[in-house]
C-alpha cells in the first residue's frame, strides 16, 4: 500500500465545512460537511477528504474502495519498472599473473553483459603499497582487454590500501549475420 498518510472518509471528516468536487470533478463550492456527506450517500459513493491542509479543506465524492485498489496498482506497477543496479566486485592483486587476470576479465565481461555494473578493486599488502603504478597497470591492462564492452565509470583513485575503478556495461554493436536465403534473395 502507499506509504502516505491514509486519507479521511466520511464521517471521519470533523470539519464543519468542505470545499466539494463530485465524482465528476465538477467544483460544488464550499457546503456543509453534513450536506457534502448525504450528496455522496444518494449516489452511493464516499466522501474522502483530498487535500486536509486546505482552507476549508477539500473533499470528492468518489468510490474509495476502487480509488484504494487503483492507487496500489499503479504503486506495484512503479515498482516493475524500477530497475536496481546491481554491483558486483571483483578483486585483484598488483601481481597477478597473466592468465588469472584474463580469466578475471572474463568474469567482468560476464557481469557487463548481465548488465550489472563492476568494482575492480586491486589490494595491496604489505610493502606492495610502494608499487602503486604495478595496480595502476593492472586496472589498465583490464580496461584495454574489455575495450568497448565496459565504459570507466569512475577512474582509478586510491581508498586506503586499495586502488577502485567502476565500470559500466558499453555499448557494443552488433553486427547482424545474414543468412544464405537472404543472400539468395539479395542475388534474385
Amino acid at each position: 500500500m502507499s506509504t502516505t498518510r491514509p486519507l479521511r472518509v466520511n464521517e471521519r471528516i470533523r470539519v464543519p465545512e468542505v470545499r466539494l468536487i463530485d465524482e465528476t470533478g465538477h467544483h460544488l463550492g464550499i457546503v456543509r460537511t453534513a450536506e457534502a456527506l448525504r450528496l455522496a450517500r444518494e449516489r452511493g459513493l464516499d466522501l474522502v477528504e483530498v487535500q486536509p491542509n486546505a482552507s476549508p479543506p477539500v473533499c470528492r465524492i468518489m468510490d474509495y474502495g476502487k480509488y484504494r485498489y487503483e492507487e496500489s496498482r499503479r504503486e506495484r506497477e512503479s515498482r516493475k519498472r524500477q530497475k536496481t543496479i546491481e554491483v558486483k566486485e571483483i578483486r585483484l592483486r598488483p601481481r597477478i599473473d597473466t592468465h588469472d587476470l584474463e580469466t578475471k576479465v572474463r568474469q567482468i565481461q560476464q557481469f557487463l553483459t548481465d548488465g550489472a555494473k563492476v568494482k575492480v578493486t586491486v589490494l595491496f599488502r604489505g610493502r606492495e603499497i610502494v608499487y602503486q603504478d604495478l595496480g595502476e597497470r593492472v586496472l589498465q591492462r583490464v580496461i584495454d582487454l574489455l575495450g568497448p564492452r565496459a565504459v570507466v565509470e569512475q577512474p582509478p583513485h586510491a581508498e586506503g590500501r586499495t586502488l577502485v575503478m567502476f565500470l559500466a556495461p558499453g555499448h557494443v554493436e552488433v553486427t547482424r549475420t545474414v543468412s544464405s536465403e537472404e543472400r539468395e534473395a539479395e542475388g534474385q
